[in-house]
């Protein structure tokens, strides 16, 4: 696995481009799409592990967030057209503050959602950004989505600063915009960093600099351990012969508790602090695990 700090001005997709070149792979996927605008965090699996990715830990997310009131975008963020203009939100004294806080609780909790025009949600079959960018009115129903806490770290009648904690599927882009509404106003999202997601943090994130051709292939920027991203995940330890039983696709016998385990290789080689991870397993009837992924032979 690998933690990419991706910067603005690029797409997720674009990171997958440069890391494939970095590993000398074509196997390298991602979790968690950023827009061309964000920067931060951007887990990217390599090789095999791209078949971990279902089971990357991605809950919370946690955002820093920059909002700018006075007016919305077609893509609720500094990229798109202006739309609306509004005159900036009173948030001075006791009033300002009563109303940024009553605004800021009606969008913390569990929330009916009405997605970014420019995002990729479907109608009839086809992405709503292609729809936007031929000029066409995009119509999306409100979706249920998550948001655990605000932490506002600064606020001037133009700006909110603010950490924004929330589940997997919230649009902070439509956050910025709703809270514009909130406030009788209008606002956009102007900038954009993921900090974490799940156990990922952005500060464990190699940078685009340091990814050069072949970098990863030569041991130059090392891979983290999947066990990493996939959270609190239990391990079951195998020993050669529970390894040989897996690479045959047979049940192994659980003795740890959950519903899903890595399988893990019960002695570290010397070169990894962390055991290499060989599958994933599913708990099954009669206390045994049933191999969903297999990893072995990978450098996983």
């Amino acid at each position: 696995m690998l933690y990419v700090d991706k910067p603005a001005g690029i797409t997720s997709h674009d990171v997958v481009a440069i890391v494939r070149r970095a590993a000398r792979s074509r196997r390298v996927g991602h979790a968690g799409t950023l827009d061309p605008f964000a920067t931060g965090l951007l887990v990217v699996a390599v090789g095999n592990c791209t078949r971990l990715l279902p089971y990357v830990q991605g809950e919370p997310k946690v955002y820093d967030a920059v909002v700018r009131f006075g007016a919305e975008t077609d893509t609720d963020d500094i990229a798109g057209r202006v739309t609306v203009e509004a005159s900036l939100p009173d948030l001075g004294g006791t009033s300002g503050s009563a109303a940024l806080d009553a605004a800021i609780r009606s969008l913390t909790g569990v929330l009916a959602q009405v997605p970014p025009a420019y995002s990729a949600k479907h109608v009839d079959g086809e992405r709503a950004y292609a729809i936007a960018r031929r000029g066409e009115a995009v119509q999306l129903a409100p979706v249920t989505v998550t948001v655990h806490r605000w932490e506002i770290q600064s606020c001037t009648g133009q700006r909110l600063h603010a950490r924004i904690t929330c589940a997997g599927g919230t649009y902070v882009r439509a956050l910025a915009r709703d809270l514009g509404r909130a406030l009788g106003s209008a606002a956009h999202c102007e900038s954009l960093r993921r900090v974490s997601s799940g156990p990922a943090h952005v500060d464990r994130a190699a940078t685009l600099a340091s990814l050069g051709p072949g970098s990863i292939a030569d041991g130059r920027v090392p891979l983290l351990s999947p066990l990493d991203a996939l959270g609190p995940m239990a391990t079951e330890a195998l020993d050669t012969n529970a390894e040989r039983e897996l690479s045959q696709g047979r049940a192994i016998p659980a003795t740890q508790p959950g519903h899903t385990v890595a399988f893990v290789r019960a002695v570290a080689t010397a070169l990894t602090a962390a055991p290499a991870v060989l599958g994933i397993g599913v708990r099954i009837a009669g206390e045994r695990w049933q191999p969903r992924v297999v990893l072995l032979g990978s450098s996983a």
